[in-house]
């Protein structure tokens, strides 16, 4: 088989077998397929597409490229949630205790970020001493204890998706929705677990710009994954502005701390609780989603999803002091309030601009060997809709170092404001289940 005939095949515009996905994932895997033959494939892909079958079969050969997860020894129904990024986005964070508190079995592997905002590992070690890393018997073992476990990818899990991601970054390669697919439904299909809930984000602080693109890609994802026996639910959520008010590791983590308290912002408090529904009612913990709802409420009001929490950290190392007593998390040298320039309501923030700016002041990356700095961030005092006036505080900045003037500009730049009254768009646009259809 050689791999430039199945580079001008997709160029083509026609399907590739299965056989031929197979071994150009094992081959490049391998190292017998130059990177420079791979990017043409790519492009070829982004062009082009791939229908069903080859979706899920280039899903299938990821995942088996290394090591897949056998949760076997975790009693009862294995859980696992999975957000296509957004800013602000904490949601593991609250979700996971809730869902444990209700009977859920979370084992759940998650990445660090590289962008605008820091991923879920970045969030857990802003907590002193929070071990990411553990054996694969420890982590069966905690989630069997305790319900609840987050820990970092396995070295040997999924290699083709590192490699052809780093590859698609490079190569304006990341826009299409086959790959964007497969990447994320292998990585959650080689983790081992049993029902998956997708947050499929769309606006401008997400990959998909539209409703209509989240739609079809969360769809093609519960298809992946309901054609290999796993049970999918996907919601799609806008991200035209941040996710709750904290944005920044620390910052987020007291702010989850604050939703399991019950004292979360009303929009994020809402996306945990309706991925909470689907989640215990797609594991058989609740007989439908009002009673599914009424348990993770209870949860929240009784203290058991905070005491989730707390055994986590516990259980991997952390200081639960900083739990119990969020003012102990990493703290910014300086916080600045950003106060309006006018009058009006506010009727539209850049997610992704506020994302960025957030990263420029440590809470992000823009290289891997970028160092995060866990107490800056931003906390918004104000979102879409409100009515502001001149002087009043839209955000205070959390911040290690002077705040230049150009940031200051950008940070206002994302602002725009209207004489006219504002309807906030619904934060859920739909959720899709393994029998819901675009």
């Amino acid at each position: 088989m050689r791999f430039v005939d199945i580079i001008v095949k997709k160029r083509e515009g026609l399907a590739l077998t299965t056989e031929e996905i197979n071994y150009w994932i094992k081959a490049y895997v391998d190292g017998k397929i130059p990177e420079y033959q791979v990017s043409a494939l790519l492009m070829a892909i982004v062009l082009n597409g791939m229908d069903a079958r080859e979706t899920s079969d280039l899903t299938m050969a990821m995942m088996h490229s290394g090591d897949v997860i056998d949760l076997g020894g975790i009693d009862g129904i294995k859980v696992d949630k999975h957000s296509t990024g957004g800013v602000g986005d904490k949601t593991s964070l609250a979700l996971g205790p809730m869902v444990a508190a209700c009977g859920g079995k979370l084992a759940k592997m998650s990445g660090r970020g590289l962008g605008h905002t820091g991923g879920t590992l970045d969030k857990l070690e802003s907590i002193s001493g929070f071990n990411c890393y553990l054996t694969k018997d420890a982590f069966i073992k905690q989630v069997n204890d305790i319900g609840l476990a987050i820990i970092g990818q396995t070295g040997d899990m999924v290699p083709a998706d590192k490699k052809l991601y780093a590859l698609r970054d490079v190569t304006g390669t990341v826009d299409s929705l086959p790959l964007i697919a497969s990447s994320i439904m292998s990585k959650k299909l080689a983790a081992g677990s049993e029902v998956i809930a997708l947050d499929v984000k769309y606006g401008s602080g997400a990959f998909m710009k539209t409703p209509e693109d989240a739609v079809r890609l969360g769809q093609t994802m519960i298809d992946i994954g309901t054609s290999l026996g796993r049970k999918v639910c996907a919601m799609v959520t806008d991200m035209d502005e941040p996710l709750g008010n904290a944005i920044g590791n620390a910052l987020e983590v007291r702010e989850a701390i604050d939703t399991l308290c019950g004292r979360g912002p009303e929009d994020f408090t809402r996306l945990c609780l309706t991925a909470g529904v689907h989640m215990l009612v797609q594991a058989g913990l609740a007989r439908d989603a009002a009673d599914a709802e009424a348990k993770l409420t209870r949860s929240i009001e009784s203290g058991a999803a905070f005491e989730k929490l707390k055994a986590m950290v516990k259980a991997q190392g952390g200081d639960v002091c900083q739990i119990e007593n969020p003012e102990l998390l990493p703290k910014s040298v300086y916080i600045t309030e950003m106060t309006s320039r006018e009058d009006g309501h506010i009727a539209h923030m850049e997610a992704m601009r506020l994302g960025t700016l957030a990263m420029k002041i440590g809470a992000g990356r823009e290289t891997m060997e970028d160092k995060i700095l866990p107490g800056t961030g931003i906390v918004l005092c104000a979102k879409v809709g409100s009515r502001i006036e001149r002087g009043q505080v839209l955000a205070w900045i959390y911040h290690d170092q002077p705040l230049q003037p150009d940031w200051v500009e950008e940070f206002y730049g994302s602002y725009t404001f209207s004489e006219q009254a504002v309807c906030r768009k619904p934060l859920i646009y739909k959720v899709l289940d393994g029998g819901a259809r675009a």
